[in-house]
């Protein structure tokens, strides 16, 4: 499964783009499991006890698994576009 990833999340992994090897059944959760696994400072960039922290934003094909899908639980394959986003703000003052 790739990854992409956006921000400080990039520089937790070492690229914008990682791929990870999905064991068992291809689920995000399982996609995600494997990402914190094989990164772990990108882990504690997007997890706390082993929950996605509610601050990171998780899109699967550009859609939000967790409004109108199966949240953790959504059947992924490999051509399925998986990202992650920090929080986003600043913007430019006046």
């Amino acid at each position: 499964m790739e990854w992409k990833l956006f921000a400080h999340l990039r520089e937790a992994a070492d690229g914008d783009t990682v791929t990870v090897e999905v064991d068992g059944e291809p689920t995000v959760g399982a996609a995600l499991d494997a990402l914190r696994e094989e990164y772990p400072a990108l882990a504690e960039e997007v997890s706390d006890d082993g929950e996605l922290v509610d601050h990171v934003r998780l899109l699967v094909d550009g859609e939000d698994p967790f409004s109108g899908g199966d949240g953790l639980d959504t059947i992924v394959d490999e051509d399925t576009e998986l990202a992650l986003f920090p929080p986003v703000s600043g913007g430019r003052s006046r």
